[in-house]
């Protein structure tokens, strides 16, 4: 016997937002499939907003609205049956936050949960990663965000630490990450990675996806440091403009792409990873899993 759910994570960053909806495939005597079935990105750069000015400006909150009410009607279409919306550091940090957290419940009817770094950082490692990694190796996931990068040393196939730091690209973009904070992120690292003698990146985040598809690059096989800084030091001798019109990069990538490279980068430096890995998941996927599993709460359609 076939059964085939659909199941949609709402991921509100402070670069953009998304939908993403599964098909969620069970069939007796297999394991269960997770099937992306559409993803919807929308580029409301909250960020700009609260790490400027401390708020959501009205432009923003009535585009986040009008994406909301869209959502709404696209899961009704798709005919989704659970659902959950995150709002990461933009909106936890928003002195509106909670305002329009009730309009849009208001307005839509999607609830909306602010989550802290931590808990974003457990729902990311949620994600099935043991299609992609080596049980036998150990790895320093990397996830960044616009607010915040969270960051997971997983060796042997599990958890063993996770911290998030708010060092994200809209934050770099508007200089608002101190010396201090750098520092305190290579420590962590440093100290994490220091016991094992071999260990690589896992990125994720729509820079490093994108990055990945412009290498050309077969899923599964790594990008090197050397790649990386190449590619780097190359979109560093392109301007705002040419990056969109020259190297086909959106405009709303085109900027965060830069900061996002000096994360990963370091990221890579600090633990003396030579490769970084990038299997295209991300917080939405872990939200889909985490319905599934009832490890977190989840709403009705």
């Amino acid at each position: 016997m076939l059964s085939i759910k659909k199941y949609a994570a709402i991921d509100i960053g402070s670069n953009a937002v998304r939908l993403l909806i599964s098909n969620i495939i069970e069939q007796k005597g297999r394991p269960v499939q997770f099937k992306k079935n559409s993803l919807v990105r929308v580029p409301i750069r909250l960020g700009a907003d609260v790490f400027v000015k401390g708020k959501i400006s009205k432009e923003n909150t009535q585009r986040i609205l009008d994406t909301m009410l869209a959502f709404k009607l696209l899961m009704k279409s798709h005919k989704v049956v659970k659902y959950k919306a995150c709002a990461t550091s933009a909106m936890r940090e928003s002195s509106n936050g909670n305002q329009i957290v009730d309009l849009v419940l208001e307005q839509s009817g999607i609830k909306i949960d602010v989550i802290e770094g931590e808990e974003e950082a457990a729902i990311i490692a949620a994600t099935d990663l043991n299609k992609y990694i080596d049980p036998n190796k150990t790895y320093l996931y990397v996830d960044v965000g616009g607010g915040s990068t969270e960051f997971t040393v997983i060796d042997q196939g599990k958890s063993i630490a996770s911290r998030s730091f708010k060092i994200g690209t809209v934050r770099l973009l508007n200089d608002m990450v101190k010396n201090e904070a750098w520092q305190e992120l290579r420590e962590w690292i440093v100290s994490n990675a220091l016991e094992f003698d071999k260990i690589s990146v896992i990125g994720s985040g729509g820079n490093i996806n994108k990055i990945f598809k412009i290498s050309g690059k077969a899923m599964g096989k790594p990008l090197s440091y050397f790649y990386m800084s190449s590619y780097y030091n190359t979109l560093q001798n392109y301007s705002y403009e040419e990056r969109i019109t020259e190297l086909d990069l959106n405009q709303d990538r085109a900027d965060v792409i830069i900061p996002a490279m000096r994360i990963y980068l370091s990221a890579m430096k600090w633990s003396g990873a030579k490769n970084i890995y990038v299997p295209k998941i991300g917080l939405a996927d872990g939200v889909i899993k985490s319905i599934y599993y009832d490890t977190v709460s989840s709403n009705t359609q």
